[in-house]
């Protein structure tokens, strides 16, 4: 069996290092928080003490931390990947980052003859302990090859989308779909039920027609039942959509529902803890705004 590192046990990463683990794969893992690490260590995973030891010991390793400054560490800061790294080993980048930073890194890991995938993966947290994660690769199609049984073990839906930095472009792309598509599903809701009628019955009509998605299913239920507790936090969709408005001003790209988005998901952040509550909680920006409330 491969000898795999995994650096960043979130609540992402734990559950999909625990499924290269239970595999059969010998796992090194490390985080800067211990309980994930021990909790993994408990399980037969080799406990490392940086990312660097991490990479000594790996042949693949796997990333899943927050944001872009956190993988730029994680590579290159002080005990990390480089300073361990093997030539001829592959970087594989499953966070969710600058699809610009993305292709720089790839850059600087080339010089030191070491391949890099990134890998931005969806499905949220039941994914990922589900295994059924959606997974958007960039990189080389050989290496892709090479690393695609292993994404198997933590997803379902695999796609090869090309070049370096392309993985991530997909998933920026993906949570701009997301962001709109939760605006969208509050105004609907937050219409019908100004207007007098049941969102409830509203939402389930427009579950059988064209209007149908799962932001409509899923995180429409959780505006009706007032339960903003997080899968997926508005910090990390604000993170998305930054790095789709960033990419988008270098490509003198005017994108309004993403900034439209992007300024209800601040207010609702502006908010005490507001940042760390679910992304359907973007309704509460237009509720506040519109002086009523969903299914009142």
């Amino acid at each position: 069996m491969a000898e795999l590192g995994f650096i960043g046990l979130g609540i992402m990463g734990k559950p999909m290092a625990g499924h290269l683990l239970a595999a059969g794969h010998t796992v090194h893992v490390y985080d800067v928080f211990p309980e994930s690490v021990k909790e993994l260590a408990s399980k037969g995973a080799d406990a490392c003490s940086d990312s660097k030891q991490v990479a000594q010991k790996s042949n693949i390793v796997f990333i899943m931390v927050p944001d872009t400054p956190d993988v730029e560490a994680v590579l290159f800061g002080k005990n990390g990947v480089a300073e361990g790294i093997k030539s001829g080993s592959i970087v594989v980048d499953m966070s969710s980052i600058s699809p610009i930073a993305t292709k720089e890194f790839a850059k600087k890991l080339a010089a030191l003859s070491v391949k890099m995938l990134d890998a931005p993966v969806s499905g949220g947290q039941v994914g990922a302990q589900n295994g059924t994660l959606s997974i958007m690769v960039g990189g080389q199609p050989e290496v892709f090859a090479q690393i695609k049984p292993y994404f198997e073990i933590m997803g379902k839906n695999i796609v090869h989308i090309g070049a370096n930095g392309d993985g991530q472009t997909c998933k920026v792309a993906n949570q701009m779909v997301v962001g709109m598509t939760i605006e969208a599903v509050s105004e609907a809701l937050l219409f019908a039920s100004r207007a007098g009628a049941d969102p409830v019955k509203v939402r389930e009509a427009l579950l059988g027609g064209f209007a149908q998605s799962r932001i409509l299913d899923l995180h429409g239920q959780r505006m009706i039942d007032r339960k903003f507790n997080p899968g997926f936090r508005i910090r990390h969709q604000q993170k998305d959509l930054n790095n789709a408005l960033e990419a988008g001003r270098k490509m003198g790209l005017s994108l309004p529902g993403t900034a439209i988005a992007q300024e209800l998901f601040n207010a609702v952040a502006a908010q005490e803890g507001g940042s760390n509550l679910d992304h359907s909680g973007l309704v509460l920006a237009l509720e506040k705004l519109g002086n009523c409330k969903v299914k009142e």
